[in-house]
């Protein structure tokens, strides 16, 4: 008997080369354009931060101003009224020694 043959599909080599050349030049264009992306957002994160730090900036400049007129206010009420303010700082440290002092 006679053994078939098993038919392979015949490639040209430069057909197989110029496919290998294009799926490189394509990988190496997506790589591109990967590190391109990433150079963006890295800048816009970077920019992002920018404004989250301003604005945490800005509130804690309003945070400082109000605790300071609240210290103001604080000290001119206790010139005003001596033993008001220190009945009330021993009712504030009577309450806080009690709710410690429960176990």
């Amino acid at each position: 008997m006679a053994e078939a043959k098993k038919s392979t599909p015949v490639t040209d080599n430069s057909t197989v080369n110029s496919e290998k050349d294009a799926g490189k030049e394509a990988v190496m264009a997506a790589y591109s354009n990967l590190v391109e992306a990433k150079e963006h957002f890295k800048h816009a994160a970077e920019a992002a931060g920018l404004d989250l730090k301003n604005e945490a900036s800005d509130q804690f400049l309003k945070g400082k101003a109000k605790a300071g007129e609240l210290s103001s206010q604080a000290n001119s009420y206790v010139q005003e009224k001596p033993l008001t303010s220190l009945g009330i700082a021993f009712a504030a440290g009577f309450l806080i020694s009690q709710l410690y002092s429960r176990k």
